[in-house]
Parts: C-alpha cells; sequence; structure tokens
C-alpha cells in the first residue's frame, strides 16, 4: 500500500508542476480535479457517448465546500489564526523590506485644523482635482466638505504621455479647476496628492519616481527625479508656484480622512479590487533599519508613524487553503507573492469560485455538466456577478438566474433553480470566507498596536516625551482615553461598499474575535467616502503649521 500513495504523491506534485502551463487546456484541468478529489473516484467513463459523472451529488459538494471554506474559521479557529498572523507582523516589523513600511506620515489630525487645501488623487484610470474645506472637529455642520472637485479621464492617449508630457497636462488640469479659486497674489500654493503608483519617499512631500506600470509612460525618462519638484516645474508653465507638501498612499489617506471626524481613528482598510490596511504604530515598534535613512530630527519629533502594511502579503504557511486556493496560486505569475490578497480581495473571489464551479460540474453534474464556454479562461467569472447573485434572496432567483444567464450562456440550455441556488450558496462561502480573515487581520493589527502602545507607554516613562499629535491627541480632546475603549476603522473599496453583507459579516466577526479573546470596548467599521481626496488635503494640514487654531 506504501507504494502506492507514495505514487499517487508524486503524481500530484507532477501535476501542480504542470498546471501553470497547462491551465488553459480544459480537458487537462478537468482531469485534475476530477483526480484532486479523490483517487478511488477515476472510474469516470463514457458509455453511448454520453458522460457518466461520479457518484456524487451537488449537496454533497456544497457540504465539503462549506466544511473546507468555513470549517477552518468556526469555533476558535479564527483567533488561532489572528495569533499567527499577528506573529508575521511582528516578525516583519524588525525586517523585511516590502512590507509593514513606516511612512512619513507620523502626525494624525488633532481635529483644530482649518483652511482651505489644494488636494490630487491620481489613480490608474483618473486625475481628481480638488478643494476642500476644514471647518474642525466641532463645527456645526460637515467638518469636512469638498468645495469643487474635477475629475479627469486618464485615457488610452493620455496614458502614451511620455516624461513630462504626462505631468504637463496634469498641470493644465489643475490650472482649470484653480484658476479661479486660488489668490493671484499668493506666493506658494502647498498641495497634498494621493499617490496609487510605486515612489519611493524621501520625505513627507518628497518621493523618487519608480515606474508606475498600469500602462502609463509618464515616468520615461524621469525615473529617479522627485515627484515634488516634477509636478512644481509643470505647474509653474501654468502660471502657478505649487509647493507638493504631503504625499500619501490610499489606505494612508483613508486613514487620515476619517481620523479628522473621530479622533480614535488609528487604521485607514482598502478592499475593493486589492486589499491593505495602514495602521498608526509606535516608532518604537520597529527595527531602526526599517526607516532607512531619514534626518534624525524626524526621530526627534515623531513619537509614532503610519505604517502601509501591504497586507496582501501576509499569511504564508497560515492559511486554511483549499485545493481551488491552490489551483489559483499555482497558476499565479506570482506565486506566494500575496497569499492573503488571493482568499480577500475583489480580483480573486470570482477565480476561486470558477475553478470551484469547474469541478462541481465534472463531479455532480452542475449546470448539464457542461462548463459554460465563457468560463473556461482564468478569471472570467467577475466578482460582481457574484455580488449581484448574492444580493438576490428571492425565493425563485430571478435576478440572479438573470445575472447568470446573461454573463454565461450555455448550450446545455437554461440553468434550473437548484444550479443558480448552488452557485450561488458557492459564493456566499467564499466571500464569509473573505470577510472573517480581513475581521482577523483588522483585530490582530489592532491587537499588535495595543501590545506596541503599552511597550511605548512603558519606556516613554522614563525619557522625554515626544512632540506629536499622537501624544497631543490625550490633551486635546481625550482621545486617547476613547481609543481604548471604542476604535475606528476607516473602510474604502468596491467590495466592503457594495458587496452584500460584507461589511456586517466583517464586522461581527470582528466583534466575536473581541469577545473571546476578552478585550473591552469595541472597534468598529466606518465608511470613508472620498477618502483619497480628503485624506491628501488633511495630510497637508497636518504638515501646515498655520492650520492649527
Amino acid at each position: 500500500m506504501q507504494p502506492l500513495t507514495s505514487a499517487m504523491t508524486s503524481l500530484k506534485k507532477s501535476l501542480l508542476a504542470a498546471l501553470k502551463s497547462f491551465l488553459r487546456g480544459r480537458s487537462f484541468l478537468q482531469a485534475l480535479l476530477a483526480f484532486w478529489i479523490s483517487p478511488k473516484t477515476l472510474n469516470e467513463h463514457r458509455a453511448g457517448g454520453k458522460p457518466t459523472f461520479l457518484s456524487r451529488t451537488v449537496e454533497d459538494f456544497l457540504r465539503e465546500a462549506e466544511r473546507l471554506l468555513l470549517g477552518p474559521i468556526d469555533g476558535d479557529g479564527l483567533r488561532r489564526y489572528s495569533s499567527e498572523l499577528k506573529r508575521q507582523f511582528r516578525e516583519r516589523l524588525q525586517s523585511h523590506p516590502e512590507c509593514m513600511l513606516p511612512s512619513f506620515n507620523h502626525l494624525l489630525p488633532t481635529g483644530n485644523e482649518r483652511g482651505r487645501f489644494l488636494a490630487l488623487d491620481v489613480g490608474g484610470s483618473t486625475l481628481r482635482v480638488g478643494l476642500v474645506e476644514l471647518r474642525g472637529r466641532g463645527t456645526t455642520g460637515r467638518e469636512s466638505e469638498i468645495v469643487r472637485m474635477v475629475a479627469f479621464k486618464i485615457t488610452p492617449e493620455i496614458r502614451m504621455l511620455e516624461g513630462m508630457s504626462f505631468f504637463d497636462w496634469m498641470a493644465g488640469r489643475i490650472h482649470e479647476v484653480v484658476q479661479n479659486d486660488i489668490a493671484s497674489d499668493q506666493e506658494i500654493i502647498p498641495m497634498g496628492l494621493a499617490w496609487s503608483f510605486p515612489v519611493e519617499q524621501v520625505s513627507l512631500g518628497g518621493g523618487l519616481l519608480l515606474p508606475m506600470g498600469k500602462g502609463l509612460s509618464a515616468t520615461n525618462g524621469l525615473l529617479g527625479q522627485d515627484l515634488g519638484e516634477i509636478i512644481k516645474f509643470a505647474c509653474k508653465k501654468q502660471g502657478l508656484n505649487v509647493q507638493l507638501s504631503a504625499i500619501v498612499n490610499d489606505s494612508s489617506a483613508t486613514l487620515l480622512s476619517q481620523a479628522y471626524v473621530y479622533g480614535s481613528t488609528r487604521f485607514g482598510l482598502i478592499l475593493g479590487t486589492g486589499t491593505n490596511i495602514a495602521v498608526h504604530l509606535p516608532v518604537s515598534a520597529f527595527s531602526r533599519a526599517k526607516f532607512g535613512n531619514r534626518p534624525e530630527s524626524w526621530f526627534e519629533s515623531a513619537s509614532h508613524v503610519i505604517v502601509n502594511t501591504e497586507l496582501g502579503m501576509f499569511g504564508k504557511d497560515i492559511l486554511p487553503l483549499t485545493r481551488w486556493d491552490e489551483l489559483l496560486n499555482v497558476s499565479h505569475p506570482r506565486p506566494e507573492f500575496q497569499p492573503l490578497e488571493h482568499l480577500v480581495s475583489g480580483y480573486y473571489l470570482g477565480e476561486i469560485c470558477r475553478l470551484a464551479i469547474v469541478e462541481a460540474i465534472e463531479t455532480t453534474g452542475l449546470l448539464g455538466g457542461k462548463l459554460p464556454p465563457t468560463l473556461e479562461k482564468p478569471y472570467s467569472l467577475d466578482t460582481e456577478i457574484l455580488s449581484a447573485m448574492e444580493a438576490d434572496t428571492s425565493p425563485t432567483l430571478e435576478k440572479a438566474l438573470a445575472q447568470w444567464t446573461t454573463h454565461h450562456p450555455s448550450s446545455a440550455g437554461r440553468p434550473t433553480l437548484a444550479d443558480i441556488s448552488a452557485i450561488r450558496t458557492l459564493a456566499t462561502f467564499i466571500s464569509r470566507r473573505s470577510a472573517a480573515l480581513l475581521a482577523a487581520s483588522v483585530f490582530s493589527l489592532w491587537e499588535l498596536r495595543q501590545e506596541t502602545e503599552a511597550e511605548y507607554v512603558a519606556s516613554a516613562a522614563t525619557g522625554p516625551p515626544k512632540n506629536d499629535s499622537a501624544v497631543a491627541l490625550s490633551s486635546i480632546d481625550g482621545s486617547k482615553e476613547e481609543e481604548a475603549t471604542n476604535t475606528k476603522v476607516a473602510f474604502n473599496g468596491s467590495v466592503i461598499e457594495h458587496y452584500p453583507l460584507y461589511r456586517d459579516a466583517c464586522q461581527r466577526y470582528i466583534n466575536d474575535l473581541m469577545s473571546r479573546s476578552g478585550h473591552p470596548g469595541s472597534v468598529d467599521l466606518v465608511p470613508a467616502h472620498e477618502s483619497s481626496i480628503l485624506g491628501a488635503a488633511i495630510a497637508l494640514a497636518c504638515a501646515t503649521p498655520s492650520a492649527e487654531s
């Protein structure tokens, strides 16, 4: 028996190694899935030209899918996973060049910043230019407001602009928006920037250009040059004397946008196509090497810092993987690079479901035993379709059926109610697992912050305090006391904002983790609308001494 087991193990490894090259071949994938389910069931044969499916019902398949996807997070399973994840967070505070990255932003808003600020948000498809009014946390009405904002599409033609031509286009759009709002005699116009591309940040408002990706050619001839100086030079041609004073990424901007409203906000969460979390941690939690070459004056003024966790890169060897997750990983161009993102983010949820559906078709006869042609290619099942199907809670599932048949018609004919119900059920397992793992990420970071904060307070008791907002907040508005019982997690992104019941599920898992661990207080998810443009403006306000009233 032992030689047979050994042979089967070797065959599995060989098939996995070959999958990356052959995944596009439908017959190979079918054979692999059929084999992987159970070697004992490899007795599929054809009789009279018609396939005879394995002796397995859709109900059996769904029961196993529920066990594989949700079993590991039931009971204390999610708590155990969160502890292992926190251990990984701790380790990478000391080393690892690509995650747990301390920014130059160490100032959180006090809520007393006031004024009008120019902010830019540069993404993969859109440039947004806005004027943001900050009125203060105690004001009547809205604390912050986008007074004026215009969005400009980054069209294929704009993407092709090389070097300064792209930034000249940007400067022209900035001039269009602010020409009637900025006083002509204003010597310097400070500006905050939310930049959704790689940049080697060397100061709060300085960053060296790295390749942008997403089809843009703007860095051609400008790699390694200072982003602030490039924008300043381009704007000067338009008669605008701007100074880039703050650069933030999307998760940091999300944190800042709500920290201005809620003083107990310490996290910024993004969950859309991708996922990430920014967290405000004590500087003392990091090894000095993680900060690179920054001036000693920065360390003298900063007790805490906003950290880009690059959350998706965590989870290796601790995530509860199913065979569908392993199929996705082995066929990925960068396997193991972002293990957690594969199980959580919107880009991958549809693909996990597609792989499971392929198996169900082959082994149970789901959808008449025929894979719709539109689902033969990887990533052909959009997570948005699953979202729409989950939103249909009617007994007839008419809307879910319409969504499926519109996007994935089949020669096998119209799917049955049982088919659509099974696919919808499978989607709920996958989205619930995503919500649970995201909740564990938030909870693990919350515990990490509580622990490192206690360590910082203990060490600070024997030394002089730092002069930054993390200390100032405790005397300004009691936010440190509020945070001890009620921490806010600002969130943004298409999945957590729009996927049916996703946010509620994530919040329930967070609450359960808090309860099981015996922690007092709450960790609450709060929406951060227009967070990129608001966060860039607030980062600028924090860096502008005159903004503090």
